[in-house]
């Protein structure tokens, strides 16, 4: 499975985008979806993740509130929409995916993670 994501650019302190991230092939509702983030010299880190049924989800604290996680259309596809952004958010963003026996496993590492997409940058103007 092969992962594109898309979206990222260049906003102002307080705008709004919209993440998408895209399967190669259709996963349905067997993989799970999330949302990492890696700032300029610091590690990966998690901002969001949905289980594979769409109905679980989990948030970073620092985006709860301001970032919504969800699957699209044929389930293959998961967007991000980030809201009220700061320059803290400035970050390549990386969606990940990862085949799940259960409907409502959400995972938070990404080390849990098996397939990765390429990333997109997201630029915060203060």
């Amino acid at each position: 499975v092969q992962l594109q994501a898309s979206g990222g650019g260049l906003v102002q302190a307080g705008g709004s985008l919209k993440l998408s991230c895209a399967a190669s092939r259709r996963t349905g509702n067997m993989h799970s979806m999330g949302w990492f983030r890696q700032a300029p010299g610091k590690e990966r880190e998690f901002v969001a993740a949905v289980s594979r049924n769409g109905f679980n989800t989990r948030y970073a604290d620092s985006v709860k509130g301001r970032f919504t996680i969800s699957k699209v259309g044929a389930r293959n596809t998961v967007a991000l929409q980030m809201n009220s952004l700061t320059s803290e958010d400035t970050a390549v963003y990386y969606c990940a995916s990862n085949y799940e026996r259960l409907m409502d496993t959400v995972r938070v590492t990404p080390n849990e993670y098996q397939f990765w997409g390429q990333g997109t940058l997201v630029t915060v103007s203060s």
